[in-house]
């Protein structure tokens, strides 16, 4: 994918977890969970009430 292998994913959780620490994980984890989901849904067009068109042919009879 971006060139990123095993022990580049072990360095990068090694330092989430310093950061952020171990009971935050699965706080972030779903939070991160729940924008994908969203931008998903907003980028796939299941959001009917955002732009959806205005029909003109009931007007025009």
């Amino acid at each position: 994918m971006f060139g990123i292998g095993v022990p580049e994913l072990l360095i990068i959780l090694v330092i989430v977890v310093i950061i952020f620490g171990v009971g935050k994980l699965p706080e972030i984890g779903s939070a991160l969970g729940k924008g994908i989901k969203n931008f998903k849904k907003s980028v796939s067009g299941d959001n009917d009430s955002v732009n959806s068109p205005v029909k003109k042919e009931d007007e025009k009879k």
